[in-house]
């Protein structure tokens, strides 16, 4: 078996399972598409493979090289993970990189994508540690542009719009501004 030892198997298994669960869930929405001829599945199934191709690369990279750090190699190894920092505050900035996103995906229904976009883009800048306001702002308002650009007017793909009052007429402004913005091309 090489340098695998338990914990890399352990791993594996659970990425494979993950991988098998999402496979035979995708099997709850799989129908023809008239405009894409290998279905709805065939994009998550595709990742799917990709996932258990790596799985399979990774174990055969820890058999020969197990968890040894490699030189010129970026990131941190298992010695350096012994004086990495383990107080309290890192441990709510990784509790919130975990919760921010559900957080997000929840509000999409009531705020809706529009409104709710930018704030978990700011927080997000805020969580890896950036505390200037205008870079916060800049970074976040360029993001936003980006992701409105490709979303509305590249792709035209219908996003959440929410349905609580304020944040349903600001969608509904935005959808607006597209719809003049199209009929101007």
């Amino acid at each position: 078996m090489g340098k695998l030892n338990t914990s890399h198997l352990i791993e594996a298994i659970i990425w494979l399972a993950i991988a098998a669960i999402f496979f035979i869930y995708s099997f709850e929405f799989n129908q023809k598409i008239e405009i894409y001829k290998f279905g709805a599945t065939a994009w998550p199934r595709s990742i799917l493979l990709l996932l258990v191709l790596v799985i399979i690369g990774n174990l055969f990279y820890q058999r020969a090289n197990g968890s040894k750090a490699q030189l010129g190699r970026v990131g941190i190894s298992e010695d350096d993970l012994d004086g990495a920092d383990k107080s309290l505050s890192s441990f709510i900035n990784i509790g919130s990189f975990i919760f921010l996103p559900l957080i997000f995906a929840w509000s999409l229904k009531p705020v809706g994508f529009y409104a709710a976009t930018p704030v978990f883009t700011a927080l997000v800048i805020i969580l890896l540690g950036e505390r200037r306001p205008k870079w916060i702002i800049g970074i976040t308002l360029f993001i936003y542009a980006l992701i409105i650009g490709l979303f509305m007017v590249l792709l035209n793909a219908p996003l959440p719009q929410g349905t609580v009052s304020p944040f349903y007429d600001f969608s509904a402004f935005m959808l607006r501004m597209n719809t003049q913005l199209q009929h101007l091309f």
